[in-house]
């Protein structure tokens, strides 16, 4: 891999803005991956930054990004009725990624940055040639009768999916079962013994998890 460097990033000329980061590599293939936070982090959070690092190294340009309720409140969930703007603010972003990244274009997040990342999908299915989704919220923890999956047939677009096998949000066999209800090609990497987090806890994390989804992801995507 090569090294690549990290810039600021902003485009205040949309509504929401694009703000966060951008990894520029120092070899581009030319596609680019759009990623974001959870609901309770933003785009600092150290499993972003150390999957961005490895798919720039791999020749991606990466912007992970603010979601604009993140924007607006530096701590906090978002409220139910900020997620069609949160959404509005992915699409922004990859429209401002496409400028600079000519070649296919991945869109993703961890947790409620995925979820938005798949109803974005569902409603346009030509946004983004695959999602790349890190412990998607399946269900509120203790609550699987209420499941998150009422987009999941319109879903045209592969999804890599990459599940903790103890994330309270997700059981594996619950995960399993709601890939079927998609009718694109879906990959899951299951992470054993970790939970929502995928083992970034605080300011520190395991670069082998990047590791191996950069592998995945080659090998569902080639």
């Amino acid at each position: 891999m090569s090294a690549a460097s990290v810039e600021s990033f902003a485009d205040t000329a949309l509504d929401p803005p694009v703000r966060g980061f951008v990894h520029r590599p120092a070899s581009p293939s030319g596609d680019g991956l759009v990623f974001t936070h959870g609901a309770g982090g933003n785009a600092r959070g150290p499993l972003l930054v150390t999957l961005a690092e490895a798919f720039a190294g791999a020749g991606f340009t990466v912007l992970r990004c603010d979601l604009p309720f993140r924007q607006a409140r530096s701590f906090g969930p978002p409220r139910p009725n900020e997620a069609e703007r949160d959404r509005q603010g992915l699409k922004n972003a990859v429209a401002a990624l496409r400028q600079t990244a000519s070649g296919r274009m991945f869109l993703g997040g961890q947790s409620y940055g995925g979820r938005q990342a798949t109803m974005l999908a569902a409603e346009d299915p030509e946004l983004a040639d695959g999602l790349v989704l890190t412990s998607y919220p399946l269900h509120p923890p203790g609550r699987p009768d209420q499941l998150r999956t009422q987009h999941f047939p319109n879903l045209r677009t592969p999804v890599l999916f990459v599940e903790g096998t103890r994330d309270p949000f997700a059981a594996p066999a619950e995960i399993e079962a709601a890939l079927k209800l998609i009718p694109a090609k879906t990959s899951l990497l299951r992470m054993e013994n970790v939970g929502h987090d995928l083992g970034f806890r605080g300011k520190s994390g395991s670069s082998d998890l990047a590791a191996t989804v950069l592998a995945e992801f080659h090998r569902f995507f080639r």
